[in-house]
């Protein structure tokens, strides 16, 4: 699991600290740091809570751009 540096950087970019983020979506500042640092894979309901929260949406979170280049790749040797 790679760094989540989307969501650390719209979290400064909302001048919220971990500890603000948290409590807006209801879990411990550990878990923040744990997401944050790709040590902790949430659910999607904490996914999608995050992203309210950030005013974001879990495309600019959350998506990995490799990912979706392997998802493209597929698509084209499918046809």
């Amino acid at each position: 699991m790679s760094r989540n540096v989307r969501m650390k950087a719209a979290r400064a970019a909302r001048d919220l600290s971990q500890q603000a983020l948290a409590d807006l979506v209801g879990v411990t500042r550990q878990t923040i740091g744990l997401i944050e640092s790709g040590k902790y894979n949430p659910s999607l309901q904490l996914c999608t809570a995050i992203c309210r929260a950030l005013h974001c949406t879990l495309n600019d979170i959350f998506w990995e751009e490799d990912h979706m280049d392997s998802v493209t790749t597929q698509k084209e040797v499918s046809k």
